[in-house]
C-alpha cells in the first residue's frame, strides 16, 4: 500500500513538474508573441487603472486574450501601472507593452496656438480637444486670469503662440498656464532689449503694440517695417488707423453685424480700439503675437515711411507721404494705374 501511494506521489509530481515547465515556457513565450494588431492602437490607463482593468481594455480591443497567463504574468511580474495613453505598434508584445508602461513612455501629443488667434479662438479650440481634461469650460476670462495670478490683466493677447507638447490627461488649465508664462516672459525680454525710442512706458503697451504689428502682415520679413510706420506716427502724434483694431472692436456686436468688409461706417464709429477715431495705442491687444513680432514692435526697423497699403499677394506697399500712399491706395485698392 505504502508502495502504491509512494509511486502516486511520484507520478503526481512528476506530473506537475511537467506541467510546470509546460506552463513556464508557454508564459515565456507568450510574453513574446506579438498581439493581434494590424495597424496602431492606442490603449488608456486612466489614473488608478489596475493590471485586469488593463487586461481587460487589451481584450475589448480584441488584441490578446483573457486567460490564465495575463494571470500569472500579472503575478511573477507585479507590474506598477503608470497611467497614460501608450501607443502599440505591429510586433507589440506583453513583455514591451509592460515595459513601456513601467517606464511611462506615454504619448504625446501637440497643439499649436497659431499667432493673431484671440483669446476666445484659443478657448474654443482647447474647448473642442478631447484629449485634455477640461477644467475651464465654465470660467469666465476674468477667471482664468485670476487663476493665473494676473488679476488685473487683460485676457487678450497673453497667451504666446507656440507648438505645446502635451500627454492626455493633462488639463486645458495646465496648458494656459505654460502659454502664459511663456507670453510673460517673452515680452519681459523684449522689453529689457527695446529700443527707448519707441513711445511705449511699461511692457503691457508693448505687448499691445506687438499685436497690431502680428495682425497687419502675414510676413515676416515685414514685421519690422510694419513696426516703425507705427512708431513713427507714435513719435509724431498721428493716429495708426490700422484695420485690425477696427475689426477687433466690432465683431460679435449685433448693432453692426461684420461680414468681414471694413466700411466708412466702420471707420467712423467710435469705440475703445478704434484707431481711426482715437490717437495712441488701443487699451489691450487684439490678438496673440508670435515672439517675432513682439521682437520687431521692441526694435522696429528703421525708415522714413509712415504709411503702407495692402498690395492683395499677402506684402504691402510701403509710402513716405500721404500723396505716395494715395497713389499706392489708387493702385492697388481701386485698380486704377
Amino acid at each position: 500500500m505504502f508502495r502504491k501511494i509512494l509511486i502516486l506521489i511520484i507520478f503526481s509530481s512528476a506530473a506537475l513538474a511537467v506541467a510546470g515547465v509546460f506552463a513556464w515556457r508557454e508564459l515565456q513565450a507568450f510574453e513574446q508573441r506579438p498581439f493581434n494588431l494590424n495597424g496602431e492602437a492606442t490603449l488608456w490607463l486612466a489614473p488608478g487603472s489596475s493590471y485586469p482593468a488593463m487586461v481587460r481594455e487589451l481584450n475589448r480591443l480584441g488584441l490578446t486574450a483573457n486567460d490564465w497567463r495575463w494571470q500569472w504574468l500579472g503575478r511573477l511580474r507585479n507590474p506598477v501601472l503608470k497611467a497614460g495613453e501608450y501607443r502599440l505598434l505591429p510586433g507589440d508584445h506583453p513583455d514591451s507593452l509592460l515595459e513601456r508602461i513601467r517606464s511611462g513612455d506615454v504619448v504625446s501629443h501637440r497643439l499649436t496656438i497659431i499667432e493673431g488667434w484671440t483669446t476666445a479662438r484659443l478657448r474654443q479650440e482647447l474647448r473642442t480637444d478631447s484629449r485634455l481634461l477640461q477644467t475651464t469650460l465654465d470660467w469666465s476670462d476674468q477667471r482664468l486670469m485670476d487663476e493665473l495670478g494676473c488679476a488685473d490683466c487683460f485676457a487678450e493677447g497673453r497667451f504666446l503662440p507656440e507648438t505645446y507638447f502635451f500627454v492626455r490627461g493633462d488639463s486645458d488649465f495646465e496648458l494656459l498656464q505654460r502659454a502664459f508664462d511663456g507670453m510673460q516672459q517673452a515680452v519681459n525680454e523684449a522689453w529689457e532689449a527695446r529700443d527707448n525710442e519707441v513711445p511705449i512706458e511699461q511692457p503691457e503697451q508693448l505687448l499691445v503694440l506687438a499685436s497690431l504689428v502680428e495682425m497687419e502682415t502675414t510676413d515676416p520679413s515685414e514685421l519690422g517695417e510694419v513696426a516703425g510706420v507705427f512708431k513713427r506716427r507714435l513719435q509724431a502724434g498721428m493716429r495708426l488707423q490700422t484695420d485690425p483694431t477696427v475689426v477687433y472692436g466690432i465683431e460679435g456686436r449685433q448693432d453692426q453685424p461684420f461680414d468681414g468688409r471694413i466700411r466708412r461706417v466702420h471707420l467712423q464709429t467710435d469705440h475703445p480700439w478704434n484707431t481711426y477715431t482715437r490717437h495712441g495705442l488701443p487699451p489691450t491687444p487684439i490678438g496673440l503675437p508670435g515672439l517675432a513680432s513682439i521682437r520687431a514692435a521692441a526694435r522696429p526697423a528703421e525708415g522714413d515711411t509712415y504709411y503702407f497699403v495692402a498690395r492683395g499677394d499677402g506684402t504691402h506697399q510701403f509710402s513716405r507721404t500721404l500723396a505716395e500712399h494715395n497713389r499706392a491706395v489708387d493702385r492697388y485698392i481701386r485698380g486704377r494705374n
